[in-house]
């Protein structure tokens, strides 16, 4: 059990707007109380479905940044751009780190892309993303985080994620291929946050979501990831408290943020959906549903209440 806090929780649903069954499956876990946030994909198929969905249920959204799957949205890169194939497709979420590792990419061209999603987003909801993240973590790349990073100080948007998750190295049930694309991940974070500090931006003291992503997500794994990377945090902080101080760690009860991400949704059923070339396997896959089970489940809102555990948006901090 955790020791005495208040957990302020943002679970995002990630992909909005990748395809109608996602949209749904996002819509019914919002609905249910098991996601409170969402972060929209303005190149995707049924963005203009999730826009609409957003607005008629009151959905706190944020924008996906995607620099690695489907079509830009800039025209002007749309012919021909270092951030496309050679079959005028962004490069891939593999594809993308290989070609930055070459030199091969232009960040004034990243930067116009990411000034047009931003752009593209304002145009369709009304107002400025409550928050912007990258698909398949592309924002926390070398170089790339820098434009991201000048991108959101231009335009006053102040919060993002970064995905450190504490606990990640002693998750012994992750496939080894696939953590060790998390580390990567995890490493390139790293060298992020003294970037995105800079830059006056903002993200929740913790992260969970890449131990508990697609098969991985339980009930138990989420609760464990919750709790221990609490208990770490919490432990942290009260060693960096002078023992003069009035800020007693035994009397105060202290609050914690933390964002959860989370791909809920129905299996993407080809050929609708995706970001201009088709669902990719993991949209198409079981794990999708899953994932939104797994949410609503009704043991996984009560450990919520027992734990003191409050759902909110990135718009409440």
């Amino acid at each position: 059990m955790m020791p005495k806090a208040t957990v302020k929780l943002i679970v995002t649903g990630d992909d909005f707007g990748y395809c109608p069954r996602r949209n749904q499956g996002i819509v019914e876990c919002f609905l249910a109380g098991a996601v409170s946030n969402v972060s929209l994909l303005v190149n995707g198929s049924a963005v203009s479905d999730a826009v609409q969905l957003a607005k008629r249920y009151r959905i706190p959204i944020g924008l996906h940044a995607n620099l690695s799957e489907g079509l830009p949205v800039c025209p002007a890169l749309k012919e021909q751009s270092s951030l496309l194939n050679k079959e005028g497709f962004f490069h891939g979420k593999m594809g993308i780190r290989a070609v930055l590792a070459d030199g091969l990419l232009k960040m004034s061209e990243v930067k116009q892309e990411l000034i047009a999603q931003v752009e593209l987003f304002c145009e369709l909801t009304g107002h400025l993303p409550h928050h912007m993240d990258g698909h398949q973590h592309v924002h926390v790349l070398p170089e790339i985080r820098h434009v991201f990073a000048q991108v959101l100080e231009e335009y006053g948007i102040r919060h993002t994620r970064v995905p450190i998750e504490p606990d990640l190295p002693h998750c012994s049930w992750i496939d080894p291929p696939l953590m060790n694309f998390y580390l990567g991940v995890e490493k390139d974070s790293l060298n992020t946050v003294d970037v995105f500090m800079k830059h006056g931006i903002r993200w929740p003291d913790i992260y969970i979501g890449l131990s508990t992503m697609g098969k991985n997500m339980s009930v138990n794994n989420i609760l464990r990831a919750i709790d221990n990377a609490t208990t770490d945090f919490l432990a942290k902080v009260d060693c960096a408290i002078p023992s003069n101080s009035p800020l007693c760690p035994d009397q105060e009860i202290r609050t914690v943020t933390i964002e959860l991400m989370t791909h809920p949704g129905y299996p993407s059923v080809p050929p609708v959906g995706g970001c201009g070339e088709g669902p990719d396997d993991f949209s198409q896959s079981w794990e999708r549903s899953h994932e939104l089970e797994t949410l609503k489940n009704p043991e996984l809102q009560s450990h919520y209440k027992t734990r003191n555990v409050q759902l909110c948006a990135f718009k409440d901090l």
